[in-house]
């Protein structure tokens, strides 16, 4: 019995011995988890053992669905110089030769331009074809066709181009499907389809990386996406695309200043887009609110000198004489503080309210004239169109 007793006694010292060793230099063999010291602040973690974390999925997907609908744009412009007067001297002809009497050279570009209509309508930016007396498009596959001037927006920098009828029938072009603006948020991975430098085709990805972008200088009107995804000359009137191939944007200018991508390149949202492209194919142009001023930011020492505790609304520098706002009764020196009850922040956000009234309503405006308030309706004008 005691020889019985020593020998389960030694097991039991053996195993503990064992245990310990075991507990102290190899934890994980028991499953426990490795203690890494106490914890300074509260972190939520996930569990070290689960799904296996999944890699960036291709955008092969979204690619292959929009590359067949981005286009190049070719144009051709003819510079129409002054004929020279010495021309028909027979003196100037016989030292400068008979190829004098050219009146004008040929310019080319180059950009890009996004299929969104089976009918063989093509969105661009107006700058792509300004001023082009031939325009011809090169499809995905390889065939060129030429091309017609819809019409043009300046203040936004879009213009529509079609195909002709029959050639698009026949050809089933490939239209690229809209996506929305509201599923679209800054972070979302976006790619840029173009034709930068005159390469070929090519594909470069990014994010957005913001909304509503404006005060840039660029267009009249101006609410960009901002992305990093890089947009190099020959991009303009190109696709910016989402993660599911679907339209978000025209690419149409880069910050740079080397002439090639920095990282900071601006689309027109397709929200925009639509809207002006439905309202050129329908009226051949866009149709904007005009009240005739010019208005002028207010800045703190100006908010100061007026008296103002903030620096809101947009100070109305000139009035066009007749026009909507004369004959509303606004003068120079007002402070126009709301348009039809929504609030004016500075000069760029009316410019925009305005210009999203319709002519020949009746809006209301409120406006500080020194140290008082007070309303005016005026009669919405039609903007004119701008000046080339």
């Amino acid at each position: 019995m005691r020889r019985l007793w020593l020998i389960f006694a030694q097991t039991v010292t053996v195993s503990l011995a064992v245990l310990f060793v075991v507990t102290t230099l190899k934890p994980e063999w028991l499953g426990k988890p490795v203690s890494t010291g106490p914890s300074i602040v509260a972190l939520q973690e996930s569990p070290s053992i689960g799904e296996p974390v999944v890699g960036t999925a291709s955008y092969r997907d979204a690619a292959k669905k929009a590359l067949p609908s981005v286009v190049h744009i070719f144009t051709l412009q003819k510079i129409r110089a002054p004929r020279n007067p010495l021309i028909d001297d027979p003196l100037f002809r016989h030292f400068f030769g008979e190829r004098e009497q050219t009146e004008g050279q040929t310019k080319s570009g180059l950009g890009s331009g996004v299929i969104v209509s089976a009918n063989g309508y093509i969105l661009t930016n107006f700058h792509v074809v300004d001023a082009a007396d031939q325009i011809e498009v090169a499809l995905h596959d390889g065939r060129n066709l030429k091309a017609r001037l819809v019409g043009g927006d300046p203040e936004s920098d879009l213009a529509v181009l079609q195909i002709d009828q029959e050639k698009a029938g026949a050809l089933k072009l490939p239209a690229i499907t809209l996506g929305q603006m509201d599923n679209i948020s800054v972070g979302d991975v976006v790619l840029a389809i173009g034709n930068p430098f005159g390469v070929g085709q090519t594909v470069t990805m990014g994010i957005v990386s913001a909304l509503g972008r404006s005060h840039l200088g660029i267009n009249t009107f101006e609410n960009f996406i901002q992305t990093d995804a890089a947009i190099n000359p020959g991009n303009s009137g190109g696709a910016l695309i989402d993660s599911r191939g679907n339209l978000v944007g025209i690419n149409t200018a880069i910050y740079s200043r080397t002439g090639g991508s920095l990282g900071i390149g601006f689309a027109i949202p397709v929200s925009t887009a639509k809207n002006v492209m439905e309202q050129i194919i329908q009226n051949g142009a866009v149709t904007r609110g005009w009240i005739g001023v010019e208005a002028q930011e207010i800045t703190q020492e100006l908010a100061e000198s007026f008296g103002l505790t903030d620096a809101g609304g947009a100070l109305i520098a000139g009035v066009q004489r007749g026009s909507p706002a004369d004959v509303g009764g606004i003068k120079p020196g007002d402070i126009l503080l709301l348009v039809d009850g929504k609030p004016v922040e500075d000069p760029q956000v009316m410019l925009d309210l305005i210009a999203r009234q319709k002519p020949g309503e009746m809006i209301p405006f409120k406006l500080r004239r020194q140290k008082t308030l007070f309303d005016a309706t005026i009669r919405i004008g039609k903007r004119p169109p701008l000046s080339r």
